[in-house]
């Protein structure tokens, strides 16, 4: 299975024990859908597989899932909890907006924030919150276009990026939604003008930093 980086593996281990697999399945999903262009090579090709998984996802409301793995999981955890595999279907034309050789204008930055924006919805769903807002979306933009930036770090679709997630701060995050918020306050931190890029994910001072979210909520 495609793995988590490990910020996300360090915040999923302050999810509740029993809302935990959906989370995971659901943040795999994520790193599946990433790895589509990571590992691709011909654009064409990469259209093609990131449309079996839209159909696929889509699938889910309808049948049982084939033996793709994560499938499976999304089918065992999430679709039980209330998110259906048409919302998760959306999440795939974020991804299909970095498959064009142009450099990304200011709707290509708007649509691929949209990624972070419904993951951080539908965790904040898994995670208790039945309708979360407006600075759930914000912060979950603010980390894709982070992600971005790291993606295309030395070019001009990378400072685009950081420039959108400065604009995006949410201050306080309530206890069922902090380890969304560890990854916003991450998130904040890189696009600090004064940090140096790119710093490892995982490294000790990121740690650090998660933790303090996690007990303060700031």
């Amino acid at each position: 299975m495609i793995p988590l980086d490990p910020d996300r593996m360090l915040a999923l281990a302050y999810v509740p024990a029993r809302r935990r697999a959906a989370v995971e399945a659901l943040w795999r999903l994520d790193a599946a859908l990433a790895s589509v262009l990571s590992t691709g090579r011909e654009p064409l090709i990469s259209r093609i597989r990131l449309a079996w998984w839209r159909e696929a996802l889509e699938g889910l409301d309808r049948a049982p899932p084939p033996g793709e793995p994560v499938l499976k999981a999304l089918a065992a955890h999430v679709i039980p909890a209330g998110v259906s595999g048409a919302e998760m279907a959306a999440m795939e034309a974020a991804w299909e907006v970095l498959l064009s050789p142009d450099p990304l204008g200011e709707p290509e930055i708007e649509a691929y924030a949209a990624r972070g924006a419904l993951l951080f919805q539908y965790t904040a769903r898994l995670l208790g919150d039945p309708a979360p807002g407006a600075a759930v979306a914000a912060g979950g933009a603010a980390w894709a276009l982070v992600d971005l930036a790291r993606r295309t770090a030395g070019d001009g679709d990378s400072e685009a990026a950081i420039a959108a997630a400065r604009g995006l701060r949410v201050s306080h995050w309530p206890p069922c939604l902090r380890p969304l918020g560890m990854l916003a306050a991450l998130a904040r931190r890189d696009v600090e003008p004064t940090r140096p890029r790119w710093e490892r994910q995982g490294a000790p001072r990121r740690m650090l930093r998660m933790l303090r979210h996690r007990l303060s909520g700031k």
